[in-house]
């Protein structure tokens, strides 16, 4: 038995001394990885404290010592596209790290918020062809997974068993659409491969994707905003108790709901006596003109054609606020937690029959009012093209815009304590941005700006902070930018019947349109970024637009002027403004799509603004003013200027200003 005792206290330590010594690499470094094309490569790493490290590529080995932090690092010559090829790594006590599938191409990153979130699944109605054919193994995919971090800067990001990902439609189905599309269109165009990097997350601001010494001199009241997340024991108290009232709260309404059980769901209910409401009105919603907090059931009753009868099929359910959990025939086809997401449920063969079928909607609400986001499909869509939301005009059965209505359970508001690291100043900056450094890249793209819109004003302050801070990471002061604007979006809730939202004409004080400046401005003053405008390519009442091969195009052109020196036209800029008599004339860099043109307002000495008529030809833009002094312009300065028109001839509109004159 001593003996056995023995033997295992040395097993132990053995093992102990291996995992000492072993030389780890980040998670960046995994087999299927891309790295940059003519840049010096640097990988690094831990090892033991004064252990000599020998990364073998190519044939050719370089070693270096570790420092007595055990940090090492080497830097590879710089290398043609090319591969696959093997990495090795090894340390003087450990075996040898192997990676395999390594290319040489161009690499990515791409960062922001839920807008590079938004995912291929997402979107795929509009693309069905193009994604069920993706398959392309020169260009790779790595999420990097979400976390935080109050205290500073780590070392590396998250483990996670998803890493470099060849594009076909299964590893891009949830992974983000811009990215993937901005591979595809810039392997179409260099030949060579393409590495895509995302970190991202929904909702953040820009504050929490800087460093603190950047927000520290200027403001410091951000860097106290952390102060107090940085007790681990607050946080994981304050997360349990959020936890425990959300469980409890869905618990109460469950309860007291009179539809649950299913009650409001089965076929055979009898719902003769409930009123009907039109989904567009929100006064279903709302007691004593607020919100109902709590639940709300809805049923509609389709009838089913012979034909159709039995078929699979696909529900469209547009957009909702804000959970949902939708049920037909009884059967829940689809549950939602959020606003956000399309719904679109699937109902199984079998489920439907012939002649009367009853579709139920149970909302669930915790604040603000529940309603059906208008301009979105609501219908029954059957046979092979059902999913492209586009299937033959018979296979279509649109839902009527009037439902059954009957009252849920109203319950109070759910307590919560605000635990949101996320949104935090510095935290993604420390977690998920400073790990990935120094990996060498391309470029990097910035698609964020819809959470600072509260207030705009420092935003161009903290976008400049943001590069700097990110180029001093990686010790790159050319890295280029790309700043991708802030799309068109009428983000005012529904308030009447039925349903349009009314667009803006009158002269109004746009958030949106004073961010979109500060993206701009940031954007012009910065030699090595610029500006992918799509004020096109927005949804009226969709947050989350889904022409997301479009944003990619404007990025990947972008990128050939930035990073490939072409010659290539963006959107049209003003060069010069001369004002003559009772006209202004705007000289672009560019001719444009030549006619009358929209959404020009002119500011008066007294701080008036002003629509005004403007017409195009060539590259001059003339506005006609005769009746006050101008001080100002700006063009297409709302939230979702949908009139706006000014498009150079390359089919890229020119993005909203305002200017002093």
């Amino acid at each position: 038995m001593k003996h056995r005792m023995l033997l295992w206290l040395l097993a132990v330590s053995l093992g102990a001394l291996t995992a000492q010594s072993a030389v780890v690499l980040p998670q960046l470094f995994q087999s299927g990885m891309v790295l940059q094309r003519e840049k010096t490569i640097p990988i690094w790493g831990k090892a033991d404290p004064g252990e000599q490290v020998t990364v073998i590529f190519r044939k050719k080995q370089y070693t270096t010592i570790a420092d007595t932090n055990g940090r090492w690092c080497i830097n590879l010559p710089k290398q043609k596209a090319g591969g696959p090829y093997v990495l090795e790594v090894r340390g003087e006590k450990s075996e040898t790290r192997e990676i395999t599938d390594v290319l040489i191409g161009d690499v990515w990153l791409c960062s922001g918020q839920s807008n590079i979130d938004v995912t291929i699944e997402r979107v795929y109605p509009q693309y069905v062809d193009e994604i069920e054919h993706f398959d392309n193994s020169k260009i790779r995919l790595f999420r990097v997974q979400n976390e935080t971090n109050t205290h500073g800067v780590q070392e590396d990001i998250r483990a996670t068993s998803i890493n470099w990902k060849p594009l076909n439609k299964q590893n891009a189905w949830l992974f983000s659409a811009v990215g993937t599309f901005l591979g595809i269109r810039m392997f179409a165009e260099t030949g060579v491969p393409q590495g895509i990097i995302v970190n991202s997350w929904g909702g953040t601001p820009i504050e929490a994707w800087i460093s603190a010494d950047s927000l520290q001199r200027d403001y410091p009241q951000l860097i106290e905003k952390t102060k107090l997340y940085q007790s681990d024991d607050y946080v994981k108290t304050q997360t349990r108790a959020n936890q425990l009232a959300d469980q409890r709260w869905n618990e109460l309404l469950d309860a007291q709901d009179p539809g649950m059980n299913g009650r409001f769901t089965a076929t055979d209910y009898d719902d003769s006596s409930w009123p009907l409401v039109n989904q567009y009105s929100m006064e279903w919603a709302k007691v004593n003109g607020r919100g109902i907090i709590g639940s709300i059931w809805l049923r509609q009753h389709v009838t089913i054609d012979k034909t159709h009868a039995g078929q699979p099929a696909r529900l469209l359910l547009g957009t909702l606020f804000d959970a949902d959990i939708t049920y037909v025939n009884g059967q829940q086809v689809g549950r939602t937690y959020y606003q956000y997401p399309p719904r679109r449920y699937d109902i199984p063969e079998g489920l439907l029959r012939e002649g009367d079928n009853v579709i139920t909607v149970r909302f669930i609400n915790k604040y603000g009012i529940a309603h059906f986001i208008p301009q979105k499909p609501y219908m029954l869509c059957f046979g092979a093209d059902r999913f492209s939301q586009n299937p033959m005009p018979q296979d279509v059965i649109k839902l009527s815009e009037l439902w059954k209505h009957h009252a849920g359970a109203a319950m109070p508001s759910c307590p919560s304590g605000d635990v949101s690291l996320q949104n935090l100043p510095t935290t993604l900056y420390n977690a998920v941005l400073y790990p990935l450094a120094p990996y060498a890249l391309s470029g990097v793209v910035w698609y964020q700006g819809e959470s600072n819109t509260g207030n705009p004003a420092p935003y161009g302050d903290y976008l400049k902070k943001l590069m700097g801070c990110w180029r001093d990471c990686w010790q790159d002061q050319q890295m280029p930018f790309v700043i991708v604007q802030l799309a068109n979006y009428d983000g005012r809730q529904q308030t009447g019947f039925p349903s349009p939202i009314v667009p803006q004409t009158t002269p109004v004080n746009s958030n949106w349109a004073a961010l979109r400046e500060q993206q701009r401005l940031t954007a012009l003053a910065d030699p090595r970024a610029e500006l992918a405008c799509i004020i096109d390519l927005g949804e009226t009442v969709d947050i989350h637009p889904l022409r997301k091969k479009e944003v990619a195009e404007r990025i990947g052109l972008c990128f050939d002027k930035l990073v490939f020196n072409k010659k290539v036209q963006l959107s049209p800029k003003v060069i010069s403004v001369q004002i003559t008599g009772s006209t202004i004339q705007l000289t672009l860099d560019q001719p444009i799509q030549e006619g009358d043109l929209y959404t020009f307002e002119i500011a008066d000495d007294g701080n008036s603004i002003h629509n005004v008529p403007a017409i195009g030809k060539g590259n001059v833009i003339t506005l006609f003013n005769s009746d006050f002094t101008p001080t100002k312009i700006r063009y297409a300065w709302k939230d979702n200027p949908a009139d706006a028109n000014v498009v150079g001839l390359n089919g890229l509109p020119m993005a909203p200003f305002e200017q002093d004159l």
